[in-house]
């Protein structure tokens, strides 16, 4: 019995010195990534904004409108519908008013705004 265990240690380092000591990895077979060098060249991706603050507003004519600002500080979604579909507002440089074709329009970011809809002119809102 004491005559197994170093025979199993001497046949345990035997087999441990028969490993590759190559750091580098072993790449067997397998086709070459066509879009390598398409992804290696491909711009930096740029992720959309998220939201930086929800906003729901009354308006003076006792309407609300809910707007969430994003975190670029240039778009806006407008909704006249707390579970409506949004519409897109695009400042051309933050700070500027949120426009959207239609007549969309809101001006400032705060507790007290001004907002354009369509059928209705501009009108003072707040939180």
């Amino acid at each position: 019995m004491k005559l197994y265990f170093p025979l199993i240690a001497v046949a345990g380092l035997a087999m441990l010195s028969a490993c590759n000591k190559n750091d580098e990895p072993e790449v067997v077979g397998g086709p070459a990534d066509p879009m390598a060098e398409k992804l290696a060249n491909a711009a930096p991706v740029e992720l959309p904004p998220s939201v930086k603050a929800n906003k729901q507003y009354r308006c003076k004519d006792n309407s609300l409108i809910f707007v969430d600002f994003l975190s670029d500080d240039k778009t806006a979604n407008l909704r006249t519908d707390k579970t409506g579909s949004p519409t897109k507002l695009v400042a051309p440089e933050a700070g500027k008013p949120y426009v959207a074709e239609g007549g969309y329009e809101v001006s400032g970011q705060g507790n007290d705004v001004t907002i354009t809809v369509p059928g209705k002119g501009a009108q003072s809102c707040h939180v």
